[in-house]
Protein backbone atom coordinates (compact mmCIF):
# COMPACT_ATOMS: atom_id res chain seq x y z
CA UNK A 1 0.00 0.00 0.00
CA UNK A 2 2.82 2.41 0.89
CA UNK A 3 4.59 1.56 -2.37
CA UNK A 4 1.40 2.31 -4.34
CA UNK A 5 0.95 5.70 -2.66
CA UNK A 6 4.63 6.56 -3.22
CA UNK A 7 4.32 5.66 -6.90
CA UNK A 8 1.27 7.86 -7.29
CA UNK A 9 3.05 10.70 -5.49
CA UNK A 10 6.00 10.42 -7.87
CA UNK A 11 3.65 10.86 -10.83
CA UNK A 12 1.53 13.61 -9.25
CA UNK A 13 2.42 16.12 -11.97
CA UNK A 14 1.28 13.74 -14.70
CA UNK A 15 -1.99 13.20 -12.81
CA UNK A 16 -2.49 16.97 -12.62
CA UNK A 17 -1.92 17.33 -16.38
CA UNK A 18 -4.32 14.49 -17.17
CA UNK A 19 -6.94 15.91 -14.83
CA UNK A 20 -6.71 19.33 -16.49
CA UNK A 21 -6.93 17.69 -19.93
CA UNK A 22 -10.06 15.79 -18.89
CA UNK A 23 -11.78 18.96 -17.72
CA UNK A 24 -10.82 21.13 -20.71
CA UNK A 25 -11.65 18.53 -23.36
CA UNK A 26 -15.02 17.79 -21.81
CA UNK A 27 -16.24 21.39 -21.92
CA UNK A 28 -13.97 23.18 -24.42
CA UNK A 29 -16.39 23.03 -27.35
CA UNK A 30 -19.60 23.07 -25.32
CA UNK A 31 -21.56 26.31 -25.66
CA UNK A 32 -22.64 26.26 -22.01
CA UNK A 33 -19.23 25.01 -20.90
CA UNK A 34 -18.99 23.60 -17.40
CA UNK A 35 -22.58 24.64 -16.71
CA UNK A 36 -23.51 21.26 -18.17
CA UNK A 37 -22.20 19.77 -14.93
CA UNK A 38 -25.40 20.75 -13.13
CA UNK A 39 -27.86 20.15 -15.96
CA UNK A 40 -28.20 16.42 -15.25
CA UNK A 41 -28.91 16.59 -11.47
CA UNK A 42 -31.20 19.61 -11.87
CA UNK A 43 -33.16 17.94 -14.69
CA UNK A 44 -33.52 14.69 -12.74
CA UNK A 45 -34.58 16.65 -9.66
CA UNK A 46 -37.37 18.35 -11.63
CA UNK A 47 -38.50 15.04 -13.18
CA UNK A 48 -38.55 13.24 -9.82
CA UNK A 49 -40.42 16.15 -8.23
CA UNK A 50 -43.05 15.87 -10.96
CA UNK A 51 -43.31 12.11 -10.42
CA UNK A 52 -43.61 12.66 -6.67
CA UNK A 53 -46.66 14.86 -7.20
CA UNK A 54 -48.43 11.82 -8.70
CA UNK A 55 -46.99 9.05 -6.52
CA UNK A 56 -46.94 10.85 -3.17
CA UNK A 57 -43.53 9.96 -1.72
CA UNK A 58 -43.16 11.04 1.90
CA UNK A 59 -40.07 13.23 2.34
CA UNK A 60 -40.77 14.16 5.95
CA UNK A 61 -40.03 17.73 7.00
CA UNK A 62 -37.53 18.30 4.17
CA UNK A 63 -38.84 19.72 0.85
CA UNK A 64 -38.71 16.98 -1.74
CA UNK A 65 -36.68 18.93 -4.37
CA UNK A 66 -33.99 19.65 -1.76
CA UNK A 67 -33.95 16.06 -0.50
CA UNK A 68 -33.73 14.68 -4.05
CA UNK A 69 -30.97 17.03 -5.16
CA UNK A 70 -28.94 16.04 -2.08
CA UNK A 71 -29.43 12.39 -3.11
CA UNK A 72 -28.53 13.04 -6.74
CA UNK A 73 -25.24 14.78 -5.90
CA UNK A 74 -23.37 11.70 -4.61
CA UNK A 75 -25.23 9.44 -7.02
CA UNK A 76 -24.35 11.39 -10.18
CA UNK A 77 -20.78 11.78 -8.93
CA UNK A 78 -20.49 8.02 -8.37
CA UNK A 79 -22.15 7.09 -11.67
CA UNK A 80 -20.09 9.42 -13.85
CA UNK A 81 -16.84 8.81 -11.95
CA UNK A 82 -17.19 5.04 -12.37
CA UNK A 83 -18.15 5.40 -16.05
CA UNK A 84 -15.27 7.78 -16.82
CA UNK A 85 -12.87 5.51 -14.94
CA UNK A 86 -13.90 2.45 -16.95
CA UNK A 87 -13.30 4.30 -20.24
CA UNK A 88 -10.12 6.04 -19.09
CA UNK A 89 -7.61 3.39 -20.19
CA UNK A 90 -9.02 3.03 -23.71
CA UNK A 91 -9.33 6.80 -23.96
CA UNK A 92 -5.59 7.22 -23.38
CA UNK A 93 -4.40 4.48 -25.75
CA UNK A 94 -1.87 6.80 -27.38
CA UNK A 95 -0.04 7.39 -24.10
CA UNK A 96 -0.07 3.71 -23.16
CA UNK A 97 1.69 2.79 -26.41
CA UNK A 98 4.41 5.42 -26.03
CA UNK A 99 5.74 5.26 -22.48
CA UNK A 100 5.35 3.31 -19.27
CA UNK A 101 3.99 4.70 -16.02
CA UNK A 102 1.52 3.24 -13.51
CA UNK A 103 -1.66 2.67 -15.52
CA UNK A 104 -3.86 3.08 -12.45
CA UNK A 105 -3.26 6.79 -12.88
CA UNK A 106 -5.91 6.81 -15.63
CA UNK A 107 -8.95 5.55 -13.66
CA UNK A 108 -7.80 7.37 -10.54
CA UNK A 109 -7.47 10.69 -12.39
CA UNK A 110 -10.80 10.17 -14.16
CA UNK A 111 -12.57 9.65 -10.84
CA UNK A 112 -10.90 12.57 -9.06
CA UNK A 113 -11.63 14.92 -11.99
CA UNK A 114 -15.35 14.55 -11.32
CA UNK A 115 -14.81 16.41 -8.05
CA UNK A 116 -14.88 19.61 -10.12
CA UNK A 117 -18.48 18.96 -11.13
CA UNK A 118 -19.35 17.88 -7.60
CA UNK A 119 -18.03 21.20 -6.33
CA UNK A 120 -20.36 23.05 -8.70
CA UNK A 121 -23.27 20.95 -7.48
CA UNK A 122 -22.43 22.02 -3.92
CA UNK A 123 -23.00 25.64 -4.99
CA UNK A 124 -26.45 24.71 -6.33
CA UNK A 125 -27.22 22.81 -3.12
CA UNK A 126 -26.19 25.82 -1.06
CA UNK A 127 -28.56 27.99 -3.10
CA UNK A 128 -31.42 25.53 -2.57
CA UNK A 129 -30.72 25.43 1.16
CA UNK A 130 -30.86 29.22 1.34
CA UNK A 131 -34.12 29.21 -0.65
CA UNK A 132 -35.72 26.66 1.70
CA UNK A 133 -34.16 28.20 4.85
CA UNK A 134 -32.03 25.20 5.79
CA UNK A 135 -28.85 25.73 7.81
CA UNK A 136 -26.35 22.84 8.11
CA UNK A 137 -25.18 21.82 11.57
CA UNK A 138 -21.93 20.51 12.96
CA UNK A 139 -22.40 17.13 11.25
CA UNK A 140 -21.52 18.83 7.94
CA UNK A 141 -17.90 17.93 8.74
CA UNK A 142 -18.76 14.33 7.83
CA UNK A 143 -19.05 15.35 4.16
CA UNK A 144 -15.34 14.89 3.22
CA UNK A 145 -15.38 11.34 4.63
CA UNK A 146 -18.59 10.53 2.73
CA UNK A 147 -17.05 11.84 -0.49
CA UNK A 148 -13.90 9.79 0.10
CA UNK A 149 -16.02 6.68 0.62
CA UNK A 150 -17.85 7.46 -2.65
CA UNK A 151 -14.51 7.76 -4.47
CA UNK A 152 -13.42 4.36 -3.16
CA UNK A 153 -16.73 2.83 -4.24
CA UNK A 154 -16.31 4.31 -7.74
CA UNK A 155 -12.71 3.07 -7.96
CA UNK A 156 -13.77 -0.46 -7.07
CA UNK A 157 -15.73 -0.45 -10.35
CA UNK A 158 -13.32 1.73 -12.35
CA UNK A 159 -10.26 -0.49 -11.88
CA UNK A 160 -11.81 -3.80 -12.88
CA UNK A 161 -14.06 -2.21 -15.49
CA UNK A 162 -11.17 -0.25 -17.01
CA UNK A 163 -9.12 -3.43 -17.40
CA UNK A 164 -11.94 -5.51 -18.87
CA UNK A 165 -12.93 -2.68 -21.21
CA UNK A 166 -9.56 -2.94 -22.93
CA UNK A 167 -10.49 -6.43 -24.10
CA UNK A 168 -14.28 -6.07 -24.39
CA UNK A 169 -15.32 -2.54 -25.36
CA UNK A 170 -18.99 -3.29 -24.69
CA UNK A 171 -18.25 -2.85 -20.99
CA UNK A 172 -17.79 0.90 -21.34
CA UNK A 173 -21.10 1.19 -23.18
CA UNK A 174 -23.09 -1.13 -20.92
CA UNK A 175 -21.93 0.25 -17.58
CA UNK A 176 -23.89 3.55 -17.67
CA UNK A 177 -27.04 1.58 -18.47
CA UNK A 178 -26.45 -0.83 -15.58
CA UNK A 179 -25.72 2.03 -13.19
CA UNK A 180 -28.91 3.79 -14.28
CA UNK A 181 -30.82 0.68 -13.27
CA UNK A 182 -28.95 0.58 -9.96
CA UNK A 183 -30.25 4.08 -9.22
CA UNK A 184 -33.71 2.62 -8.63
CA UNK A 185 -32.20 0.25 -6.05
CA UNK A 186 -30.73 3.27 -4.27
CA UNK A 187 -32.58 5.84 -2.13
CA UNK A 188 -32.52 8.59 -4.76
CA UNK A 189 -36.20 8.98 -5.63
CA UNK A 190 -37.30 7.86 -2.18
CA UNK A 191 -35.58 8.22 1.22
CA UNK A 192 -33.94 5.21 2.86
CA UNK A 193 -36.30 5.63 5.81
CA UNK A 194 -39.17 4.33 3.66
CA UNK A 195 -37.26 1.10 2.99
CA UNK A 196 -36.33 0.80 6.64
CA UNK A 197 -39.92 1.27 7.77
CA UNK A 198 -41.24 -1.28 5.29
CA UNK A 199 -38.70 -3.99 6.11
CA UNK A 200 -37.53 -3.41 9.67
CA UNK A 201 -40.66 -1.91 11.25
CA UNK A 202 -43.58 -3.39 9.32
CA UNK A 203 -41.72 -6.55 8.18
CA UNK A 204 -43.30 -6.33 4.73
CA UNK A 205 -41.32 -9.37 3.56
CA UNK A 206 -42.00 -11.44 6.66
CA UNK A 207 -39.05 -13.42 8.01
CA UNK A 208 -36.97 -12.29 5.04
CA UNK A 209 -37.27 -8.61 5.92
CA UNK A 210 -34.00 -8.25 7.84
CA UNK A 211 -32.06 -10.16 5.20
CA UNK A 212 -33.54 -8.09 2.38
CA UNK A 213 -32.62 -4.86 4.18
CA UNK A 214 -29.05 -6.08 4.62
CA UNK A 215 -28.90 -6.99 0.92
CA UNK A 216 -30.29 -3.56 0.04
CA UNK A 217 -27.62 -1.80 2.09
CA UNK A 218 -24.88 -3.91 0.47
CA UNK A 219 -25.25 -1.33 -2.27
CA UNK A 220 -22.72 1.24 -0.99
CA UNK A 221 -24.74 4.11 -2.45
CA UNK A 222 -27.66 3.34 -0.15
CA UNK A 223 -25.61 4.25 2.92
CA UNK A 224 -23.75 7.06 1.16
CA UNK A 225 -26.87 8.87 -0.05
CA UNK A 226 -28.67 8.54 3.27
CA UNK A 227 -25.57 9.69 5.18
CA UNK A 228 -25.13 12.71 2.91
CA UNK A 229 -28.76 13.73 3.38
CA UNK A 230 -28.51 13.24 7.14
CA UNK A 231 -25.37 15.31 7.73
CA UNK A 232 -26.32 18.11 5.34
CA UNK A 233 -30.09 18.42 5.75
CA UNK A 234 -31.24 16.56 8.86
CA UNK A 235 -28.41 17.70 11.15
CA UNK A 236 -27.93 14.08 12.18
CA UNK A 237 -24.88 11.76 12.17
CA UNK A 238 -24.68 9.07 9.47
CA UNK A 239 -26.60 5.86 10.06
CA UNK A 240 -23.63 3.53 10.42
CA UNK A 241 -25.94 0.52 10.44
CA UNK A 242 -26.93 1.38 6.87
CA UNK A 243 -23.33 2.05 5.83
CA UNK A 244 -21.44 -0.93 7.28
CA UNK A 245 -22.62 -3.61 4.79
CA UNK A 246 -21.59 -1.44 1.84
CA UNK A 247 -18.29 -0.54 3.52
CA UNK A 248 -17.47 -4.22 3.98
CA UNK A 249 -18.29 -4.90 0.32
CA UNK A 250 -16.07 -2.02 -0.89
CA UNK A 251 -13.26 -3.10 1.47
CA UNK A 252 -13.35 -6.52 -0.19
CA UNK A 253 -13.89 -5.47 -3.81
CA UNK A 254 -11.48 -2.54 -4.05
CA UNK A 255 -8.26 -4.53 -3.36
CA UNK A 256 -9.46 -7.34 -5.65
CA UNK A 257 -10.35 -4.83 -8.38
CA UNK A 258 -6.95 -3.13 -8.09
CA UNK A 259 -5.10 -6.47 -8.11
CA UNK A 260 -6.99 -7.52 -11.25
CA UNK A 261 -6.11 -4.20 -12.91
CA UNK A 262 -2.39 -4.53 -12.10
CA UNK A 263 -2.31 -8.07 -13.41
CA UNK A 264 -3.99 -7.08 -16.66
CA UNK A 265 -2.01 -3.87 -17.31
CA UNK A 266 1.02 -5.74 -18.65
CA UNK A 267 -0.96 -6.57 -21.78
CA UNK A 268 -2.69 -3.22 -22.32
CA UNK A 269 -0.18 -1.96 -24.89
CA UNK A 270 -0.46 -5.17 -26.91
CA UNK A 271 -4.25 -5.31 -26.96
CA UNK A 272 -5.34 -1.71 -27.02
Amino acid sequence: MIAVLKSLYDYRELMAVLAWKNVTLRYKQAYLGIAWAVVKPLTLMLIFTLVKSFVGIDSGSIPYPLLTFAALMPWVFFQEAASEGVNSVVGNANLIKKIYFPREIFPLTAVITKLVELGISFLILAGLMVWYHFVPGVYIFWVPFIILYTILAALSIAFVGGAVNVYYRDVGTALPVLLSLLMYASPVIYPLQLVKDKLLVHHAAGEWSNLLYTLYTLNPMAGIIDAFQSVVLRNEPPDLGAMVPGMILVAILLPLSYAFFKRAESYFADVI
